[in-house]
């Protein structure tokens, strides 16, 4: 089956359309580059448009009506939204589910030490990365520090133009004649990856000449933030690419940026929630952390935060009880958004043509994820598959259905099966990406624009 560019059907109205909702993509990757600037920006976003927060524990009960437009917020990574619809929520919800971590680099708990004329930050990766791409770039730290007394820090330095920014270093061509015979996984391993944060000591003094280029850093340290050294052992700062999002090509088709795997899944997410109108199922999207490590921990997928915020919702509903919440979970569906893997040209043996998603060609289906043998995959049933067809035509919205690589060469995972433990109809979606994972990953502008648009169709219709 052959689908056409969505480009084609752009009149001149829709295209303005297409490049403004880029422009204000652009401008959630550009202040969103972690999780927790993520959830300000939504939260500032959806506050406006109506949204409450609720918080557990303090919902009394019959306080939430048809209508309603609440959200929850755990620790300031994830974030959960509801929408009341017309229909008894029993009857299941239509839920939206991306995440808003991306690979990067996190600074260790005891991080700042000297190595000859340079102070350093050791890292640890977060995320599957390819660990050279990460050397001799511009990079920012973002983040936060929690002093003992609990004030907090906000750190955010690298992004604006008169501020400094950290690297990396790599070996010079002229010496690296046994460092390019190594693998790829080896020419750069992970304890290489400690960013060069300065070079100049303090003034020496005769009792003091030791680790000068580090106390100097602690002295800047001290005064422009008021940390100590041992405040990192209570932070939170994670190193990304700096500078912001950019068009990409002469035609400006593409976005070129930081952060694509899955915040374009998660601002599509949030922003079809906000224009979605006339929903009779309830709502939700789920926008959460953790899942480029397994959705493990607090913040996570895998946590009881989601399944415990339905419980708070149902009660502030006046309706629940343990049966509630499972015919509630059940009988929903959710479209669990990742991005998937785009064709390249240039790397054309890695990808079944006739399976595979094309960038400009609309949002696309994973129907199932996973690696070798469908292995930790959800597989979506062909009926649920086959109502999302009729949703999306009936919408006009381009879309594409595809696998993510060949069979037996890789593969990957998402937040789908953990949604599927609940008996729910399931299934993946989202933007086909280049370069994912790298520092830098390119998306289309059309299929970004469809991925919205395929949002709203599934909230109202589904």
């Amino acid at each position: 089956m052959e689908n056409k560019f969505a480009w084609e059907k752009y009149d001149a109205k829709t295209m303005k359309s297409v490049m403004a909702y880029a422009e204000e993509y652009m401008d959630f990757l550009n202040n969103g580059k972690t999780e927790r600037e993520c959830v300000d920006y939504i939260i500032d976003k959806i506050e406006k448009a109506g949204y409450r927060e609720l918080v557990p524990g303090k919902i009394k009960k019959g306080s939430i009506k048809k209508g309603d437009k609440v959200y929850f917020c755990n620790m300031n990574k994830t974030i959960v939204m509801f929408e009341i619809g017309s229909e008894k929520i029993e009857n299941g919800m239509n839920i939206l589910g991306a995440h808003i971590d991306s690979p990067r680099l996190d600074i260790k708990s005891n991080p700042l030490y000297e190595d000859g004329p340079f102070a350093y930050l050791d890292t640890h990766y977060y995320g599957g990365i390819k660990k050279y791409q990460w050397v001799t770039l511009p990079l920012a730290l973002h983040g936060v520090v929690v002093k003992k007394d609990g004030t907090s820090v906000i750190i955010n330095i690298g992004e604006d133009e008169d501020d400094p920014v950290f690297f990396i270093s790599d070996l010079l061509i002229h010496l690296a004649q046994e460092q390019m015979e190594k693998k790829g996984s080896k020419v750069v391993e992970g304890e290489a990856l400690d960013i060069i944060i300065g070079n100049m000591p303090l003034k020496a003094t005769k009792d003091d000449k030791k680790d000068l280029v580090k106390k100097n850093i602690l002295a800047i340290l001290k005064k422009e933030y008021g940390i100590e050294e041992e405040d990192f052992l209570s932070a939170e700062i994670e190193v990304v690419p700096a500078g912001k999002a950019r068009s990409a090509g002469l035609d400006s088709s593409m976005v070129l940026s930081y952060g694509h795997d899955d915040r374009v899944c998660a601002f599509s997410s949030f922003k079809a929630m906000l224009e979605a109108k006339g929903i009779k199922r309830t709502a939700c999207c789920i926008l959460t952390d953790k899942e480029e490590i397994g959705s493990v921990g607090a913040t996570g997928m895998r946590s009881m935060f989601f399944e415990n915020v339905v419980r708070e919702l149902l009660e502030g509903m006046g309706v629940y009880s343990e049966l509630t919440v499972r015919r509630t979970l059940m009988n929903s569906f959710m479209l669990s958004s990742d991005v998937t893997s785009g064709y390249d040209p240039t790397y054309a043996s890695s990808f079944d043509k006739k399976n595979v998603a094309y960038l400009g060609k609309g949002f696309n289906f994973c129907k199932f994820t996973g690696s070798r043998g469908k292995s930790g995959s959800n597989d979506a049933n062909a009926e649920f598959m086959g109502k999302l067809r009729k949703i999306m035509d009936d919408a006009g919205v381009n879309y594409q259905l595809a696998e993510l690589g060949k069979v037996d060469l890789g593969g990957g995972g998402t937040i789908a099966y953990i949604m599927a433990l609940y008996g729910m109809n399931v299934v993946d979606c989202g933007v086909p990406v280049m370069n994912m994972h790298a520092p830098h990953e390119a998306i289309s502008k059309a299929d970004l624009y469809e991925n919205k648009m395929g949002y709203i169709a599934f909230l109202k219709n589904a």
